[in-house]
């Protein structure tokens, strides 16, 4: 990519079994914010639970928890992705895009937004409002990541250097306020 040729505006973070990058983005959201950056979005927070895995997304624009697990019941193995959570952090998504903030995070490109669920619209009106979205996938998930972008995203290593690269060539050539 060339010095004059602006990095793309939808990028995500590879990861493998085993190891999500959820850390990795919330920390990164916390760089940015700490150097004065609007954002906007969400980034997963996990806790361990008697039975299950918590997981929770924080909406970057307050703080605010949102439970996305809903849990099964003791005789259950696991937990289920909890609708209304979901619906909550779609709200919270499209309040940032509206709010035209400078990056928008979706804390992943899952198995829901494989198959067009999830936040697959919320991380398409956000490109086509010109606001630029960090998340992140799966290598399992990476042939539906490609169809879904249509090659207009960027893969990025699991790694805070390749973030700050990215956004570098991001940061000041989206169409926000």
């Amino acid at each position: 990519m060339s010095d004059t040729t602006p990095a793309p505006a939808l990028a995500a973070v590879v990861y493998g079994p085993g190891g999500g990058a959820d850390a990795l983005l919330a920390a990164f959201a916390e760089e940015l914010r700490a150097a004065g950056h609007r954002l906007g979005g969400v980034v997963q927070r996990n806790s361990s639970g008697a039975d299950c895995a918590d997981m929770a997304l924080e909406d970057l624009a307050d703080g605010r928890l949102i439970g996305i697990s809903q849990r099964l019941g003791r005789d259950s193995r696991g937990c289920r992705l909890d609708p209304a959570g979901l619906a909550e952090a779609a709200v919270a998504v499209r309040s940032a895009i509206a709010a035209r903030v400078e990056l928008v995070f979706v804390n992943k490109f899952g198995a829901r937004e494989s198959q067009g669920q999830g936040l697959a619209a919320e991380i398409g009106a956000a490109i086509v409002e010109g606001v630029p979205v960090l998340t992140a996938v799966s290598t399992s998930l990476l042939d539906p990541w490609h169809d879904f972008t249509g090659g207009i995203g960027v893969l990025l290593e699991p790694d805070p250097e390749a973030l700050r690269a990215w956004w570098a060539g991001v940061g000041t050539g989206h169409s926000g306020p």
